[in-house]
């Protein structure tokens, strides 16, 4: 499915979407609570993380040299115009590179939209289905799923790169490169010596929470940008002239 400027357009913007995340109709809706062994999702309550949206946005700023690289590359025949974001708030990389890519798209100039991954129930299997879940934008989400370790997943959070007649340049899936999420989750989740299960869960949810909120999500939310402008940069200059 190629994304038209139609659908696009239906997209909501930074500002509604944080508005949305402390709304209502969000907030009756399921969230995600863990994974059961064949990898479907544990639906739990929604929590508001407005705010957190909110104060991670205040704070996010853009390197002088990353200001100017998305400002070049905007400008560029065939560069970079528009940014399609599927996200949901109770995902803890939704709410670490949503802002950044915000500050990223009001430097260069460019139109951002953002679309739930889910409708009111979580995704329920490991492979996203319109038909079962047609409130939800599982459409959108097929055609960017992680692939990795010969699996393949509806990883969040989805960022898409487009050109003014959205030609795809460039999609920045979960995390930067050098956050090695699987192994550092991993490390907190396993049982420690003379833990039982429950303590163990209780020490990895306060670990958890203790990282999203140390300077290494910020560290990792730049690396992010980075990572999208170094890629950006290859595509317009040295793909392009390999042609």
């Amino acid at each position: 499915m190629r994304v038209t400027a139609e659908r696009f357009a239906k997209g909501m913007t930074f500002d509604e979407y944080v508005t949305y995340t402390g709304s209502p109709e969000n907030l009756a809706r399921e969230a995600w609570g863990g994974y059961y062994p064949d990898a479907g999702s544990i639906p739990t309550a929604r929590k508001d993380n407005s705010a957190v949206f909110r104060e991670r946005y205040a704070r996010a700023r853009l390197t002088d040299a990353q200001a100017a690289a998305i400002t070049w590359l905007a400008a560029q025949p065939g560069g970079p115009a528009t940014i399609l974001v599927i996200s949901e708030d109770c995902s803890s990389d939704c709410r670490r590179d949503v802002p950044m890519l915000a500050r990223l798209a009001e430097a260069g100039g460019l139109e951002l939209r953002i679309f739930n991954r889910d409708g009111q129930k979580i995704l329920g299997a490991r492979r996203p289905d319109p038909a079962a879940y047609p409130d939800g934008n599982h459409d959108l989400m097929l055609e960017f799923m992680n692939k990795k370790n010969g699996g393949e997943w509806a990883s969040l959070l989805v960022a898409v790169f487009y050109t003014k007649d959205f030609q795809e340049l460039h999609r920045y899936i979960e995390y930067p490169a050098i956050y090695h999420k699987d192994g550092i989750r991993g490390h907190m989740q396993a049982i420690q010596p003379g833990e039982t299960e429950t303590q163990a869960k209780e020490r990895d949810r306060r670990e958890f929470l203790a990282m999203q909120g140390s300077p290494f999500f910020d560290i990792w939310a730049s690396a992010g940008i980075d990572e999208i402008l170094s890629a950006l940069y290859e595509k317009l200059t040295v793909k392009r002239s390999s042609r």
